[in-house]
């Protein structure tokens, strides 16, 4: 009994469980990355040219400690450029930010909140 303890602790020492998942729903459509600085922030819309909507994005800079330099627009706009950089997106349009202030796990944040988009005339 006392092996078996030993065999199971080990396993379990870390207290997490991760796991992966591979393949992509039905329906969905292969995504390829953009870079992230070939993303362009626009805080209103995009009447020039046609573009379909990727989705929403947020972001969130957080001012870990006192020490750390507090949260910038610039900062939200490159989380906000990242995070569309994943979904494929060309543009982050109707970006908005919120206002910095203290959290209860940070010295200070800023939010920043946007759509992906990607051009059509490609």
């Amino acid at each position: 009994m006392v092996f078996g303890a030993m065999a199971v602790l080990p396993a379990c020492a870390d207290g997490w469980s991760t796991s992966q998942v591979s393949g992509k729903p039905a329906g969905a459509t292969a995504k390829v990355p953009t870079a992230p600085d070939k993303i362009q922030i626009v805080e209103g819309d995009i009447a020039d040219r046609p573009y379909k909507s990727l989705g929403d994005v947020s972001v969130t800079v957080n001012k870990v400690t006192i020490f750390n330099a507090d949260p910038t627009r610039e900062m939200v706009n490159q989380r906000l450029r990242n995070k569309a950089a994943e979904l494929g997106a060309d543009a982050v349009i109707q970006v908005r930010y919120g206002t910095v202030g203290i959290a209860a796990m940070s010295w200070g944040s800023l939010d920043g909140k946007g759509r992906a988009i990607v051009f059509e005339d490609k």
